[in-house]
């Protein structure tokens, strides 16, 4: 599951060069909830372009929001089946959290890159496009911390996962590559005497 991530400067650059400029020039830095807008890469008519959209589908009972999509079952589920058929999209992270079973929160991130590209897909819901993040069983990078992590694509396959279906098969059931894990401990307040 992937639940909040980071976009640090270096993403917004990394964008401006993959897309040479189409759609929005300025994105927000910091962690990135479900329920906020966030940029992300979709198919454009001249190449890929950046778009803000919000994270997380609307549930149907209107109660919370579906942020995550399994890779193993995303095109057989009649909510998601036509968006990633048609609508896929690419979230730029700097990093993504998870936290352990000591509630402590751990941070993951490319040991050879500054950036990570998330596989999802969109949607529009009343006059707004909302993104999901498809997600996959975790590495061993992953798997001590939780069982499911974002489908990290290479840099080299966002043109396949947004524009080539004949990949979509392919790029749904591969293992994303190992990343550093750094561990963040939670501050302790001393009481005053």
């Amino acid at each position: 599951m992937c639940g909040r991530y980071y976009i640090g400067d270096y993403v917004s650059e990394k964008l401006e060069d993959i897309t040479s400029g189409r759609g929005i020039s300025q994105i927000k830095t910091g962690d990135v909830y479900p329920s906020q807008e966030a940029a992300v890469l979709v198919r454009g008519e001249d190449g890929a372009q950046t778009r803000m959209m919000c994270w997380g589908f609307p549930q149907s009972s209107g109660k919370g929001l579906l942020i995550n999509a399994r890779a193993e079952t995303a095109m057989e589920r009649p909510l998601f089946r036509d968006s990633i058929r048609n609508r896929r999209c690419v979230v730029p992270a700097s990093h993504f959290y998870e936290w352990d079973k000591s509630r402590n929160k751990v941070t993951f991130c490319r040991e050879d890159s500054p950036v990570l590209y998330m596989a999802g897909f969109y949607r529009l819901f009343e006059d707004k496009e909302h993104f999901i993040i498809v997600t996959t069983k975790a590495n061993d990078s992953v798997s001590g911390v939780h069982d499911r992590m974002p489908l990290i694509l290479e840099q080299e396959e966002l043109e396949n996962w947004l524009h080539d279906d004949d990949c979509l098969e392919f790029l749904l059931g591969r293992i994303p590559a190992a990343l550093k894990k750094e561990q963040e401990y939670e501050q302790q307040a001393l009481p005053f005497i």
